[in-house]
């Protein structure tokens, strides 16, 4: 009897193990991007948040010593509700139920409250709209719009009301600007006064004036710090209010050496008074005779663009790193931009003070292709995935408006044979926009090509980092991906070479991969678009970190970030390159093996022969590199 009871106990506890173990959560399969879409959008919060308004209080920022908590980033919650979109729609927005606790940190990046706000609104737009409208259904090979729609992304417009008022919207840019983009202003000044040329925002639903990403401000008879005509530059925004201002030309008490903007001085140097020097050696330097302003002494003059009743026309165009202008073709003065208030934001344009308006036109605005008219459509779409691990997964970051890049890379390197065979995949990581039409067409671009991740921010700079995070999700959540690069969309890669040489490289675990910075420091000064202080980086060097425009990291460092990030302990860095080095760092410490291997043929600067990859591309160049590798067999540069 006694041995009977003892078995029966035994064969019970048995069956409680297995209940228990069955009952437990089961190991984590290589679902379906599907299947693990439908699960994520189960999960429940994992922990209880706090309120937060961070629309009027930035989010604190805490040691790293001390994992930070979740917040409630107030407004946001349509981005990861259930929506009216379809499952197959849904996979444009597949990692953002793991980004909700990233973005929610009490130590965001930032910007990040603002962005991931604004782009809840957008979000909510948007999806009405495709309700409203259904404009990502394709009807006998046309697209169906509403007509309000039509217009969509202009490549030009003309000012129509040149009238003599004071202040006037010349017109409004619907969906923002891009590299090459420019507005021209034919005017003449009637006053010796002031005249301003203003590149406006979109203003915030319920926030106060739109923000001015430029404030071009001409000064004929000076203003209180000189006598003298000048050239006044800024920025303004309700967050970061009125920026510091650049002065052209500079005072004469600044000696600060300002750095060149795409090559271009800030102020050209023909801009400002005639040298004592030159005056007294009775030399006149060449200087334009458009560029003469006189001040009504023989001795005294003054070298300035524009003159009161002389006609001008000035070109505001806008290029890899700043806004430029040129007056009747000369380079006048330059502007870097400024963090959140970047060419891409720009709605609208506006004039003011005394100023003759004679014609003014916007011109290189971005477009999408009417997909009606792509002639090899199938061809470009992204293809059907291997259910067996992808050899590499290629995250491409790209803003909304960047349409004619995205479109170049696909009818370029996206063309490799590992791409179209499916054991490479290519995705766009893009971030919302706050504008209603690019989001439209970035839409019915990510429905048609299947190549699109959209995220659940506006694409400020200061959180491209996050990118990064959402790429190391894919690669291995989504995706099982042996590499993962992370490149831009102005860079083109030759996939085949990069692919041999990771196999001649044999190396599979702990890499690091790409034009490598192995003793680099933080950029200290303010003015620096990299500019970190030290309470953000405390220490004199960075870790080892790769450009941005191309590298490479293993599997097992993107499953270490992802992991690091769902336990809230991984550092927020606003340089996305930098901040892989850092993680890296982190996985080195503790206790992997970490191989760095640099290749100068990862080219951050432009082009040069020989290239793995080539910095710097335009739409046009990156054809252009193309039809070279088809044709001569050899990496040429175009350029």
């Amino acid at each position: 009897m006694k041995k009977w009871t003892g078995g029966t106990l035994i064969v019970i506890l048995a069956l409680v193990l297995v209940l228990r173990y069955s009952l437990m959560e089961s190991p984590p399969q290589n679902d379906s991007p599907s299947t693990f879409f439908k699960n994520l959008s189960k999960e429940s919060p994992p922990m209880k948040a706090h309120n937060i308004d961070n629309r009027s209080k930035p989010m604190e920022r805490v040691s790293h010593a001390k994992k930070p908590h979740i917040v409630n980033l107030e407004g946001i919650d349509y981005l990861f509700s259930s929506d009216n979109i379809s499952e197959k729609e849904s996979m444009v927005k597949i990692t953002w139920a793991q980004m909700r606790y990233l973005i929610s940190r009490s130590d965001a990046l930032p910007g990040t409250a603002e962005g991931v706000k604004e782009a809840a609104i957008a979000w909510k737009d948007l999806v009405a709209t495709i309700e409203e409208d259904k404009l990502s259904k394709i009807v006998n090979g046309s697209k169906v719009r509403n007509g309000s729609y039509d217009s969509s992304c202009p490549f030009s417009i003309a000012a129509t009301d040149v009238s003599e008022s004071q202040t006037r919207t010349l017109f409004q840019i619907p969906c923002g600007l891009v590299q090459d983009s420019s507005i021209t202003v034919v005017g003449i000044p009637i006053g010796l006064l002031n005249f301003k040329i203003q590149l406006i925002g979109l203003k915030a639903s319920d926030g106060p004036d739109p923000p001015v990403i430029l404030d071009y401000n001409v000064h004929l008879q000076g203003d209180n710090l000189t006598e003298e005509p000048v050239i006044i530059q800024n920025t303004w925004s309700s967050i970061l209010k009125l920026g510091k201002e650049e002065r052209c030309p500079a005072p004469a008490s600044s000696n600060n050496v300002k750095d060149k903007v795409d090559g271009l001085g800030p102020c050209n140097e023909q801009v400002g008074r005639i040298s004592t020097q030159e005056k007294s050696s009775g030399k006149q330097p060449h200087i334009p005779k458009w560029f003469n302003a006189s001040r009504g002494s023989t001795d005294r003059k003054f070298s300035f663009p524009f003159v009161e009743g002389h006609p001008f026309t000035a070109t505001l165009w806008v290029g890899m790193e700043g806004f430029h202008m040129t007056v009747d073709g000369k380079h006048v003065t330059s502007f870097p931009y400024r963090e959140s208030l970047e060419p891409w934001l720009v709605s609208g344009v506006r004039l003011a003070g005394d100023l003759r308006l004679l014609s003014a036109l916007a011109n290189g605005l971005p477009i999408s292709e009417d997909i009606a008219l792509v002639p090899d459509l199938e061809k470009l779409k992204a293809p059907p995935l291997s259910k067996k691990r992808l050899v590499m997964l290629a995250g491409v970051f790209s803003t909304g408006n960047n349409f004619e890049r995205r479109m170049a890379i696909r009818r370029s390197w996206m063309l490799y044979d590992a791409i179209r065979s499916g054991n490479v995949a290519v995705r766009f990581f893009v971030g919302l926009h706050k504008n209603k039409q690019v989001n439209i067409e970035l839409w019915e671009e990510a429905q048609t090509y299947g190549d699109i991740q959209l995220m659940p921010f506006v694409d400020y700079y200061s959180l491209i980092t996050l990118k990064t995070i959402a790429l190391c999700i894919f690669g291995t959540k989504i995706l099982q991906a042996k590499y993962i690069m992370k490149t831009d969309d102005d860079a083109f890669v030759r996939i085949d070479e990069v692919l041999h040489s990771l196999r001649e490289k044999k190396v599979t675990q702990g890499l690091l991969y790409g034009l490598i910075s192995m003793d680099s420091e933080p950029h200290r000064n303010k003015d620096s678009k990299w500019y970190i202080s030290t309470e953000e980086w405390p220490h004199a060097k960075y870790p080892p970190w790769a450009h941005g425009p191309g590298y490479i990291i293993s599997r097992d460092i993107a499953k270490f970030i992802v992991q690091r990030h769902q336990s809230r302990n991984l550092n927020l860095f606003k340089l996305e390159d930098v901040a892989m080095g850092i993680w890296i760092e982190e996985f080195k410490k503790s206790g992997q093996e970490v191989n760095y291997i640099n290749n100068l043929q990862f080219r951050n600067a432009g082009c040069e022969s020989d290239y793995i990859l080539a910095h710097y591309q335009g739409p046009r160049l990156m054809l252009c590199l193309w039809q070279k590798l088809q044709q001569e067999h050899q990496p040429v540069c175009c350029e």
